[in-house]
């Protein structure tokens, strides 16, 4: 077991610590213990042991000791450990244990042991780091929980030793911080200087080297943040002292480089600052004022190589340090001291450090620590005018992690609380020296103002931005700051509102953006700029504060100006231009109208309130505003700032604003304006509006930010409304649109999306960036255009009676079908160009996609792709099926083709894209969560294609690739990757059961699951990418094992499930679970579908014997009674079926399905191996007591109790409409196809649309203008959704339950029948066996046919293995109990065949037991006590049961006429036996008799008619006929109803003796055909003799109707003796004595002397008989 402080046990810890901070762990006694299990790593930190000589010296003596176990180790090891100790600086023993622990890493990961202990050991310093700053963090945080909070501190104070030791152990921790932050720091620069050295020399790296220094590298950065976050909450938590502080400015001038390293620093100086340096942390005057001297003496005698990073300090310090001299009391240190003066020397050291650049690295820390996925280019360029010269951070800086960089802005937030609340009057100096500046420049000369506004002091704008920063994307500190209006930073906003010149404007706005993050925080925005608004003006007059009024004015009076001056005469707006204090042209005009728009924007994206005030103002035509502002001569980004406004407004749109202002649009892209008409050619005097319409995508299309935000503005409009209601029945634009024109619909927007963007050649930009983002937005658009087409519209239409026309919200069918999006976006998909930039998109490096955040754009550059992709393969066959040639057909109008006609389906691409299947592969590996999902799903849909299945064989190879998948990825080398991947993902941890259905383990499990199971499923009989990935070697058409693999050590994929099945728990708390059960039963399934596949059978049977995979089961195996909780509910609750309840035991039983199939499978398998010892160990495990492999025994569910589920009674479902809406509904069109046509198997999606669809239709005829009948409605529509659902969870638990029951059965019967026991053990066996499915048939006979029907055949399969008429019963002491069973079954099956409307495949399993019982008792050599009074029990069930027995017997199909028929000659022959009248009497009462005689007539017909491969039946069912006839008549009373029903005229009427067999049969096989004509006369020759033996010879007319019938056929009576004699046939025909035939004439012969003696025939005919045997002779 590792030991505390592993790897392993840090991230379990991790985990946990992760859901405690999301409230989402369920064992906090097992966090507690492991938070004290690991104390004593936390103390130790990044200690390592150095390299030392006898180290060394003892691993290269080739024994080791490691944990008390002692190694040899070979020359190799010893080697590669000296190696790993060299590269990590670490003792040679200690890396021999790392290298020793990687082995199994190293092969599971396909990397080197020494790469893969590399690894191992700094992930294990980032976990253990990681954990420190959680609980440090928690343990701080005052809002934590309470009790928690006091464990963590509890903890902290132990791994400080502060509970118990001196205060100062926390400052001793605190700077061992410091010593591993500059190990790291010495670590790097090492690795880099080696990394260059190695460049230098011309070496050659490898792939693995360079890939493993990239690696130490980054994680090493990621431990020197984690240390600074730990630090700072020592600071925090008040663990230090002032030495700390000093000793960390001590070692700030050694930090050489701008990068992520400086800015690690940046949280624990600025927490120094705050914690020493202001009167509200506890600290001291004396020791602030001591620490303010050093820092300023500091600035010179001990300067930082980063000067501006020191500059910022100080401001910090300033800001947080002149809080002490706010106000000040008697006995204060600084009495007598002159204050004044202390106050300008602060000042004028502030003023020093901004020129310093103090707010230049503090605004460039802020603004570079966001991630890459925020993009905002209109900020970036108010960032970076103001910034101007100040170096950037390295591209690494932007990785930082979301709680360092959390952490970072907290402490910015202190300073700027700081700074507001202790120099106010350094803010107010900053105004007015700015406000004076821009006075002087803007009254100057233009082209000086020009070049002087640059260098204008901006000191206070930048404390804007910073403030802008620290509070964007926390939504928590926004809050607070509005909920406190008295509060400092309340004022500040206030006073920053008033008086602001033009770049003031611009800062304010992005303030005012970062602390409107939500609903309730835009609100309080919005409501603060009505609130500073008084007066509003025509022209351009500031008032004294901010507001909306001005806000309108400017965006009007320069929307009015683009207007009004032509586009060739306008001079362009940027920051410096024409100088004019009296314009709104002044230089940084255009960058305030960007911050008013981006404001405007965000408050009407945030806020409800204000998106309804913009739309409803009355003065400002925000639309019209808007468009002209994005105008083509106006700046892109105030161009594209004008258009993201309008996308804002359309947040949560409905469908009429939607359509409004597509309209708008389409006005503004056609119309032209003055700037539009400088464009086009001169003399030209009007130009049609297509043309307009070109020129304006023409310009939209130059740069990223015109292109980009109207992309996402059509994004928006093409998305459905909040109004909407699911169905996307109507279009998302104005169905004439543009028809005066052109075509009507979108295609030009769609065009200029897909061909001036996505396609464009060449690309619109060059930054790679600019060009992902641009990409993702046009997949975006994409997507949704094609997510909103409902296709089912279109198969309703087909299906149902519902007028479609009538009922939806587009004025036809045929019209959304052709002006839908969706058909010009497909077409797109198919071309060449678009399928590049779509394939492109999806192929992306590996380890940047693994490295990048989830939101960054090359991550969604991914998933966007694969989407799109997933979305065609859905969608592709309806668009070529069905759009594509009604939009040929009904198209009026030039459309120009995009689409490449070679390409029948969207497989057809990825052929000749393969490598997009190892992407999705690897993808899927990469632990993000939504990437893992698409990507599965994908590539599920491509692995199940038999084009893309085909086998190839390459050129440069002679065998055979059985799948080209598995090929690609073989030739990729990634297939091993790819199984890592999903054998990493389907590890079982407990820890998942704490989060549930939420936890991203279990999502990516359940997938990685789907993916092998409908892989499976689609192709199980040929090997496929699911079995490479399973483990499986694919060479050709078959499976193999490689002897080298990870199958045959047990390390695959396919252990990994079956580990997983074992493993997995159902639930938690006693209840089955549907999250948890759904995992088992995927991967049970997966199993199943091995196990039945002749591929893969022999190996899958092998690997689970050797798991011991069917004794682990069935020890898991629980019995299900009423109370069995699944998922919230019982059995016995009334909503039971309505709910998930239903499916979680749906999935449980096809676990037991499947279970008990395999069982079945293995029993057979080790009865034909011969092996005796495994056979009656499953046995014994089948009846209740498990044998582990040491002898244990272990007691289980016995497979008798398995039968439980049978028990469960769930009533079908009622539906109560209280209305008339859906009365006359047809739900037809809504039924599975391939699933029956019963209310069960509806698709619920369609029957949704179904009924949305006749709301649809009502509401438009006005029958629901009531709102109570609305009301009604919408209840009625939810009652029949329950009513569907309901039916579909009751057929799915009938079909399980009859599924598991049929493997029960099987099972049974197999388990019998190979158990190895005498007749009374077997005997005992079958009657425990009945006494447990005889209650449950009897029920079923009644309730259910089709498991009464599994349950009888079981019955029936053990009455057979059962020896019924073995002596050996009479000899045991269950004789008595098993005639009574076999009684009471016989009882049963009497009652089941009188059940009205019984199925007639039941019942003749049923005549068959019953016969086979009857039999039994029949014979003479039972005991009499064995026989009870048949007749009697066949009387008490009525007239009603032998009315059904003939019938069936007469007209019953198949075989069950044959087992009726024998059951009615078993049940005579009892009552001969037992002398009863009764069956008689019955049969003639039902004219049986008359039938059976009859039948007769129609032998010879029937077998000229009936095909060949009937004939055996026929035979047989008239045998059975003969036989019951022949059983009749042995009786007087049979005989004669025989005689009455006309037998003798019946059989001369039938011409069957009317055949001379001499002269031969027609028939393919003559001497079979004479054979079974024999046997027939035999039949009918027995009755006649019982007929004439049972009237007796007192019976004249008995005797001379036999006399008769022998004369009719003396030909045939010669024709037999002469056949028994041997005479006038072949030599080779002659019949051998105890040949069957020959057996079947014997009895012929003496059949007819029977007859002719009875009768005295051959007295009659004497001298004939002897002169025809004189003559034989």
């Amino acid at each position: 077991m590792e030991a505390e402080g592993g790897l392993e046990s840090l991230r379990a810890l991790h985990q946990d610590l992760i859901a405690l901070e999301h409230s989402q762990i369920r064992n906090i006694d097992r966090l507690c213990n492991e938070l004290k299990a690991h104390v004593e790593a936390f103390k130790d930190l990044l200690d390592r042991p150095a390299k030392s000589d006898a180290s060394r010296k003892k691993l290269e003596s080739g024994t080791i000791q490691i944990e008390e176990n002692d190694y040899a180790v070979n020359k190799e090891f010893q080697e590669s450990g000296i190696q790993l100790a060299d590269a990590l600086n670490l003792d040679e023993l200690r890396a021999a244990e790392l290298l020793l622990d990687a082995q199994g890493d190293a092969e599971l990961l396909g990397r080197s042991p020494i790469v893969s202990a590399v690894i191992n050991f700094h992930e294990k310093r980032q976990f253990l780091l990681e954990c420190l700053r959680m609980l440090f963090r928690n343990a701080g945080n005052p809002d934590f929980d309470e009790a928690m909070r006091h464990k963590q501190l509890e903890i902290v104070g132990d791994i400080l030793e502060v509970k118990d030791g001196p205060a100062r152990n926390g400052s001793l921790f605190t700077r061992k911080c410091f010593k591993a932050m500059a190990d790291i720091e010495q670590w790097i620069n090492d690795l880099a200087e080696r990394y260059q050295g190695t460049l230098a020399l011309g070496q050659s790296m490898t792939v693995e080297y360079d890939e493993i220094m990239g690696f130490q590298q980054s994680s090493l950065a990621q431990q020197h943040e984690s240390l600074g976050a730990i630090v700072t909450y020592l600071v925090k938590g008040s663990y230090t002292n002032t030495e700390d502080f000093f000793q960390l400015l001590q070692h700030m001038p050694t930090i050489e480089r701008w990068n992520h390293i400086a800015v690690h620093y940046v949280p624990a100086i600025a927490a120094f600052t705050s914690e020493y340096g202001s009167p509200d942390n506890g600290g001291s005057l004396r020791e602030a004022r001591m620490l303010h001297k050093r820092i300023m003496d500091g600035r010179d005698s001990s300067p930082w190589a980063l000067r501006n990073l020191q500059a910022a300090m100080v401001s910090w310090w300033l800001a947080e340090y002149s809080g002490w001299y706010l106000e000040q009391r008697l006995g204060s240190p600084v009495q007598g001291a002159d204050l004044e003066a202390e106050a300008r020397a602060r000042s004028d050291a502030f003023l020093q450090a901004l020129k310093d650049g103090a707010f230049h690295c503090t605004l460039s820390i802020c603004s570079q620590i966001y991630p890459d996925d925020i993009y905002d280019p209109a900020r970036n360029g108010l960032t970076d005018y103001l910034l101007r010269d100040t170096p950037p951070l390295p591209t690494e800086t932007l990785g930082t992690n979301a709680l360092f960089r959390d952490l970072l802005l907290e402490q910015m937030e202190s300073f700027i609380n700081a700074f507001i609340s202790n120099m106010p009057d350094t803010l107010r100096h900053f105004q007015i020296n700015e406000d004076d500046q821009r006075k002087k420049i803007l009254g100057s000369a233009p082209s000086q103002a020009r070049s002087t506004l640059y260098d204008q002091d901006l000191d206070l704008e930048r404390f804007l931005v910073i403030t802008a920063y620290t509070f964007d994307q926390r939504i928590d500190a926004a809050e607070a700051f509005w909920e406190d209006p008295d509060s400092n930073l309340y004022g500040f906003l206030q006073w920053a509102a008033k008086r602001q010149s033009t770049p003031r404007v611009g800062a304010f706005c992005e303030l005012l953006r970062s602390i409107s993050r939500s609903e309730e925080c835009a609100t309080a925005a919005h409501t603060f700029l009505l609130d500073q608004g008084s007066t509003k003006t025509a022209r351009i007059r500031r008032s004294s504060s901010l507001n909306w009024n001005q806000v309108f004015s400017e965006l009007t009076l320069y929307a009015a100006k683009i207007r009004e001056t032509p586009g060739s005469s306008r001079p362009p707006i940027r920051y410096g231009g024409k100088a004019n204090a009296g314009d709104i042209d002044e230089p940084e005009s255009a960058l305030m109208l960007e911050c008013y728009l981006r404001l405007m924007a965000h408050i009407c994206k945030e806020s409800s309130e204000a998106r309804s005030w913009l739309w409803t103002h009355e003065t400002f035509k925000s639309l019209e505003v808007l468009f002209t502002l994005a105008d083509v001569s106006v700046p892109p980004r105030l161009q594209a700032c004008a258009l993201a406004t309008v996308a804002s407004m359309l947040t949560n749109k409905t469908l009429e604003t939607s359509l409004f202002v597509w309209a708008v649009m389409d006005q503004w892209t056609s119309s032209p304006t003055s700037s539009m008409q400088a464009i086009l050619r001169p003399g030209k005097p009007t130009t049609p509006m297509i043309c307009m319409e070109e020129v304006t995508f023409q310009a939209l299309s130059k740069t990223f930010d015109q292109a980009n935000e109207f992309v996402n503005l059509l994004q928006t409009l093409v998305c459905p409304g909040v109004d909407e209601i699911g169905l996307h029945d109507t279009l998302p634009f104005p169905e004439q649109l543009g028809s005066s024109y052109r075509m009507a619909g979108i295609e030009p927007y769609i065009d200029f999306a897909f061909g001036k963007i996505l396609a464009a050649k060449p690309p619109i930009v060059d930054d790679p960036v600019q060009s992902q983002r641009l990409t993702n937005n046009v997949l975006q658009f994409a997507a949704t255009c094609l997510s909103v087409f409902n296709e089912n519209l279109v198969i309703l239409a087909n299906r149902s009676t519902i007028a479609i026309d009538r009922a939806m919200e587009a004025s036809s069918l045929d019209v959304y079908a052709r002006l839908h999006p969706f058909n010009r976006v497909m077409e797109w998909m198919f071309n060449d160009g678009v399928l590049a930039v779509l394939f492109a998109a999806s192929n992306q490096d590996l380890n940047t996609v693994a490295a990048a955040s989830p939101g960054s754009p090359i991550v969604v550059s991914v998933l966007r792709s694969i989407e799109v992709m997933n979305h065609i393969l859905d969608l592709q066959s309806t668009y070529f099926e069905i759009l594509r040639p009604l939009v040929k057909v009904q198209t009026t109008g030039h459309r120009n083709p995009v689409l490449n006609p070679t390409l029948a389906s969207f497989e057809d691409s990825v052929a000749t894209n393969l490598d997009l299947v190892v992407n999705l592969g690897l993808y899927s590996g990469l632990g993000n969560q939504e990437l893992a999902i698409n990507s599965l799903k994908l590539l599920e849909r491509l692995s199940s294609s038999r084009r893309l299945n085909a086998s190839v064989t390459p050129v440069s190879r002679q065998r055979p690739i059985g799948n080209r998948l598995v090929g690609v990825l073989e030739q990729h080398g990634d297939l091993e990757r790819v199984r890592t991947s999903f054998i990493l993902g389907l590890q079982y941890d407990d820890r998942e059961l704490d989060l549930g259905p939420g936890a991203p383990g279990w999502i990516i499990k359940s997938v990685m699951l789907d993916f092998l199971s409908h892989c499976l499923a689609a192709l199980p009989d040929r090997p496929n990418l699911a079995h490479a990935i399973l483990g499986f070697a694919c060479t050709g058409a078959k499976l193999s094992i490689d002897p080298d693999g990870a199958f045959a050590r047990g390390a695959s994929l396919f252990h990994s499930i079956v580990q997983l099945v074992a493993e997995y728990p159902d639930g938690l708390d006693d209840a089955i679970q549907l999250w948890s059960s759904s995992i088992r039963q995927k991967a049970m399934r997966i199993i199943s579908i091995l196990r039945a596949s002749p591929l893969t059978y022999a190996v899958a049977m092998a690997e689970l014997r050797a798991a011991d995979f069917l004794f682990a089961m069935f020890l898991r195996q629980a019995v299900i009674t009423p109370n069995t909780n699944f998922d919230g509910l019982s059995i016995r609750d009334g909503n039971f079926v309505q709910t998930d309840s239903a499916l979680v035991m749906e999935q449980y039983l096809d676990q037991r399905c499947t279970l008990l199939e395999y069982a079945s499978s293995e029993l057979r398998l080790v009865a034909a191996e011969g092996a005796p010892t495994q056979k009656a160990r499953i046995l014994s495990t089948l009846f209740g007591s498990t044998t582990m492999l040491d002898g244990t025994q272990l007691r289980n569910v016995p497979v008798f109790e398995l039968l439980d589920f049978l028990g469960a009674d769930f009533s079908a479902p009622v539906l109560s409409p209280l209305s008339n809406v859906f009365a006359d509904m047809d739900f037809t069109a809504a039924l599975d196809p391939n699933a029956g046509t019963t209310g069960g198997a509806a698709q619920l999606h369609l029957v949704e649309q179904l009924l949305a669809l006749k709301l649809n239709e009502v509401r438009k005829s006005g029958y629901l203008e009531d709102a109570q009948d609305q009301e009604k409605a919408l209840l009625d529509a939810e009652a029949y959704m329950a009513f569907f659902r309901t039916q579909k969870n009751l057929q799915s638990l009938d079909e399980v339950k009859l599924q598991t029951l049929k493997a029960w059965s099987n099972l049974m019967a197999l388990a019998i029948g190979h158990c190895d026991l005498d007749h009374g053990g077997r005997a005992s066996l079958v009657l425990q066996t009945l006494q447990t499915v005889m209650p449950k048939l009897e029920r079923y006979a009644i309730e259910s046919s089709s498991e009464a029907l599994l349950l009888a055949r079981l019955v029936q399969t053990l009455f057979l293995q059962a020896d019924l008429k073995s002596s050996a019963l009479d000899q045991t002491k269950i004789a008595d109990l098993a005639e009574d069973r076999f009684f009471q079954i016989f009882r049963t099956c009497l009652r089941a065949i009188n059940v009205p409307e019984g199925d007639i495949n039941l019942r003749e399993v049923l005549y068959n037991i019953c016969f086979r019982y009857l039999t039994s008792i029949a014979d003479p050599s039972s005991s009499k006590s064995r026989q009870h009074n048949i007749s009697q029990t066949v009387k008490i069930s009525g007239k009603k049961t032998i009315d059904i027995i003939c019938d069936d017997a007469y007209g019953g199909s198949g075989t069950c006429r044959a087992s009726a028929v024998l059951f009615l000659d078993a049940l005579a022959a009892t009552a001969v036996i037992e002398k009863s009248s009764y069956m008689i009497d019955s049969l003639a009462r039902t004219n049986f008799i008359v039938v059976l005689i009859e039948a007769i007539r129609d032998i010879p017909n029937e077998l000229r008619d009936g095909e060949p491969q009937d004939i055996s039946l026929l035979l047989s069912y008239y045998n059975s006929k003969l036989s019951l006839l022949l059983t009749i008549s042995q009786t007087r009373s049979g005989a004669t109803q025989v005689i009455n029903a006309s037998l003798f005229q019946t059989i001369r009427d039938s011409g069957l003796f009317a055949v001379d067999p001499d002269l031969g049969i027609s028939s393919a096989d003559p001497t079979s055909a004479v054979s079974k004509y024999y046997t027939l006369l035999l039949a009918v020759i027995r009755v006649i003799a019982a007929v004439l033996v049972s009237r007796g010879p007192q019976n004249q007319q008995t005797i001379e109707q036999t006399k008769h019938f022998l004369e009719d056929n003396r030909s045939l009576v010669v024709s037999v003796f002469k056949r028994q004699a041997g005479i006038g046939i072949g030599a080779g025909s002659v019949m051998m004595e105890g040949d069957e035939m020959g057996m079947v004439v014997d009895e012929l012969v003496e059949l007819f002397v029977l007859l002719m003696t009875r009768t005295e025939f051959i007295d009659v005919s004497s001298r004939r008989i002897f002169h025809l045997a004189f003559s034989f002779s």
